[in-house]
């Protein structure tokens, strides 16, 4: 079984991106982020006629999230529990289901702006409500419990390998203490890292556009794989698909990919 997250960076205008892909890779589950569309404005029918339902959530801004899957789709939440609000509405970044014995997450946290802004106070809520969804499921699984990932842009660095240099991070946020720990303390929930390999130089997930960012390898791991122990003991590989980065037209994000052991 093979599940995958993207931050596809606009769905509608890298449709032909997601396609190809689709057809090339044949993942199982696709977790999308940053739609930028609405809901309805998804492109379900040309994903459908590739094998793929579609549960999707946006607003027709700069968010939006999504789960692709071909071994079925049910038990679709949007949005966390108890999610907060910004400028007065909840925003279309988690969207969870079951596909084929796994329980998926989709989540684009919140960038933070800077760590000063409320933008950033707003992030560390955010990451609070995923903490708190994530033990309620698991809690409520018990001992039954599904493999159970969340998978998604996260908007933070774990660790200082994750950038290309901290010193250009100095009063930034994705490398704030605050942020590191919220990711951290998702840990105590069961969940934990799934690490990619590096198919060449370090396992960057994020490259800007500007300043041939991604010729000069300044990069950041920020699209990470949070997953319990059930999850975890199926793992066969996990890699990212830097070639999809290096397509012009394409995401600053490049696809990670987990194959998990029936």
């Amino acid at each position: 079984m093979r599940v995958v997250t993207w931050n596809i960076n606009s769905v509608n205008a890298r449709l032909d991106r997601l396609t190809a892909w689709l057809e090339l890779h044949k993942p199982d589950v696709l977790a999308l982020q940053e739609l930028k569309c609405a809901t309805a404005a998804f492109p379900t029918e040309a994903v459908a006629a590739l094998g793929y339902e579609v549960a999707a959530l946006g607003d027709g801004r700069w968010n939006g999230v999504a789960i692709l899957s071909r071994v079925g789709l049910s038990d679709v939440v949007m949005n966390l529990d108890d999610q907060p609000e910004f400028d007065g509405s909840v925003e279309p970044r988690a969207i969870g289901a079951t596909c084929g014995g796994v329980r998926i997450w989709s989540v684009y946290v919140p960038n933070g702006r800077e760590p000063d802004h409320d933008h950033y106070a707003y992030k560390l809520r955010w990451f609070s409500a995923l903490k708190a969804t994530v033990e309620r499921e698991q809690s409520a699984a018990g001992a039954d419990a599904l493999p159970y990932a969340v998978i998604g842009d996260f908007n933070v660095a774990p660790n200082d390998d994750d950038v290309w240099d901290m010193a250009e991070f100095v009063n930034a946020t994705h490398v704030t203490p605050a942020e590191r720990e919220a990711v951290e303390s998702l840990k105590t929930t069961g969940l934990d890292e799934v690490m990619p390999r590096a198919l060449k130089g370090k396992p960057y997930t994020f490259w800007d556009y500007r300043a041939l960012a991604f010729q000069k390898a300044m990069g950041m791991r920020i699209d990470l794989i949070m997953a319990n122990a059930a999850f975890r003991a199926r793992v066969r590989d996990a890699w990212i698909d830097r070639d999809e980065r290096k397509i012009k037209g394409g995401s600053d994000h490049a696809p990670v990919v987990v194959d998990l052991n029936d």
